[in-house]
């Protein structure tokens, strides 16, 4: 047996299986494997464990994750989204991405560090971590909610400077590397033109045929979206402008076909899984002596980025007209940074305008700050709680995005049910009640549940059943009952269960009436009939019911014959 070829393969498997180590102790303390990659990092390089010899392979390997990482981002950056996407998600996103690289820099400064450096650490500040995001409002069952929707928004924003940054970069690493003056930066430029016109034909001309075809295999779809992304990196890497354009660019050729949502969704447990690897390459190149003298300015960093990074989004929201609890919930989103701000001081690395020491400090700023913001949004809700009485300043006094929908003549009015939660089974509920002749008022915090059910005729206005203050300000005199459809089950990070917080905004306003709650299983009945609830819903065991009921009607039919 090779010798070289067994200390790889036993040094990637002690590896691998550190990281299934402490990811676990990461899952139990419900954090993202962000951070768990990155303790191993730290763990597994010169200055803790030195696991770390076979670096020209892993460097690979984080070369490859990297170029993955980049084309799924890219994969997001379709055209006709970025087009609509909606102005409270261009107005946040710019404005906190001017707020943090501003203040960002400004603080790094006054800590001593030196312009070039501080500018690189305050730019890797303003991004912000999709994935993490995006993994806990899924969770929360947030992801479709207003504040989830912006957030969602003014991410892509965060994404969209990311690339203009990176493009800035590859122009500024081949004036500060190229060897032949202007007539290198020259053939740069065209070459990057040249790809980018390469990249256009292809969307327009041989993207959805092309993965017409492929789509057949799903293995296929994989293998050719990874060499694929490999591919343009590598091209980018050689025509001068960098791995990490090539990779991006690949994500952009097929992001604006059908297959996005696809290949994003099967490359995402390889994107993990490779990543991995980035975050060994990094931890191996880092020494702990420095990052201890590091402690105070990645202190004082990481508060400004849980701190600042939400206020500035709260208060953006709070001009246009959004209530602050809103502005909130959406601000938590961005108290962190991602782990695309490593790939960005990476680059500058690379380029020679930052050393290890700043990778350093953006590294022990995105433990803390992953760390706790993942708590920050896990109990969102009772944050907000603690601190609404402090955050009258950034709503205003008619709070008109939301409050057009609150002071409307819909919600003053009298209804004889009023139903939470607007998806397939809401709908039908209150469909069947208004065919029955009764007036009914639909409640979500969905956009687009709202926009349907108002399709059908029906009235309906924008609030959360976990929201007790939207609760409070409804009229129920003379509501016959209050039907919650909202799913119960709620994801793994949630501290909101909605049935027991809408019962308990129900008993706060007042109301007296009869109360419906949906369940999943029959189980969860008793506990919420003892908290208030006159009636449970089991839409699945009710389903279930009338399906035997419909196989079994030939055989009641013949035994009445």
């Amino acid at each position: 047996m090779d010798i070289a070829f067994a200390s790889v393969f036993y040094e990637i498997a002690v590896l691998v299986l550190l990281a299934a180590g402490i990811g676990f102790v990461g899952l139990l303390l419900r954090q993202p494997l962000v951070v768990a990659f990155i303790a191993v990092g730290v763990l597994a390089g010169p200055g803790a464990l030195g696991l770390v010899s076979s670096t020209e392979f892993i460097e690979t390997l984080s070369q490859i994750s990297i170029a993955v990482l980049l084309f799924l981002v890219g994969l997001k950056l379709d055209v006709s989204l970025v087009r609509n996407l909606g102005k409270v998600a261009v107005a946040t996103g710019l404005g906190q991405v001017t707020f943090t690289a501003l203040f960002g820099f400004l603080i790094c400064i006054a800590l001593g560090i030196d312009p070039l450096t501080s500018v690189y650490i305050a730019v890797a500040l303003t991004f912000s971590s999709t994935i993490i995001i995006v993994k806990l409002l899924s969770d929360k069952q947030e992801i479709n909610a207003l504040h989830g929707k912006i957030a969602l928004g003014f991410l892509i924003v965060q994404d969209i400077f990311g690339v203009l940054c990176m493009v800035t970069l590859s122009a500024l690493g081949v004036g500060a590397m190229g060897v032949g003056g202007g007539w290198e930066v020259v053939q740069v430029f065209v070459g990057g033109a040249a790809m980018v016109g390469f990249v256009a034909v292809f969307i327009r001309y041989v993207a959805d045929p092309l993965l017409g075809m492929i789509s057949r295999s799903p293995e296929l779809m994989v293998i050719f979206a990874v060499g694929w992304a490999a591919g343009l990196a590598a091209a980018g890497d050689v025509l001068g402008f960098g791995k990490e354009l090539g990779g991006l660019l690949a994500g952009v050729s097929l992001a604006s076909t059908q297959y996005r949502e696809a290949i994003s969704s099967r490359l995402t447990s390889l994107r993990d899984f490779l990543l991995l690897f980035f975050f060994i390459s990094l931890g191996a190149g880092l020494d702990l002596g420095t990052l201890g003298a590091q402690l105070g300015a990645a202190a004082i960093l990481s508060l400004f980025v849980l701190i600042g990074n939400p206020l500035i989004v709260l208060a953006i929201m709070g001009y246009m007209g959004y209530r602050k609890r809103t502005g909130f919930l959406a601000g938590l989103t961005v108290a962190q940074i991602s782990e695309f701000s490593l790939i960005f001081m990476a680059m500058g690395i690379t380029i020679g305008h930052v050393g290890d020491e700043a990778m350093g400090l953006v590294t022990l700023v995105g433990l803390v700050t992953i760390a706790l913001s993942v708590y920050m949004i896990t109990w969102s809700h009772k944050l907000f709680e603690w601190c609404e009485p402090f955050l009258g300043i950034f709503e205003r006094r008619n709070a008109w995005r939301e409050g057009e929908d609150a002071e409307t003549p819909e919600i003053r009015a009298s209804h004889d049910f009023v139903i939470f939660g607007l998806g397939r089974y809401g709908c039908r509920i209150g469909q069947g009640l208004r065919a029955k002749g009764h007036s009914v008022l639909g409640v979500d915090f969905d956009p687009e549940a709202l926009s349907n059910w108002r399709g059908l005729g029906m009235e309906a206005v924008y609030g959360d059943a976990t929201d007790p203050e939207f609760v409070a300000h409804m009229n129920l005199r003379e509501v016959r009952a209050v039907v919650s459809a909202v799913p119960r089950e709620r994801g793994a990070l949630s501290e909101a269960d909605p049935q027991l917080a809408l019962l308990h905004g129900l008993h706060s306003a007042g109301y007296r009436g009869k109360v419906f709650l949906s369940v999943q299983q029959a189980v969860e009945a008793g506990d919420l009939l003892e908290k208030g609830a006159s009636v449970i819903l089991t839409p699945f065991d009710d389903a279930a019911e009338y399906a035997v009921r419909k196989l079994t009607e030939d055989d009641a039919a013949e035994s009445a014959a």
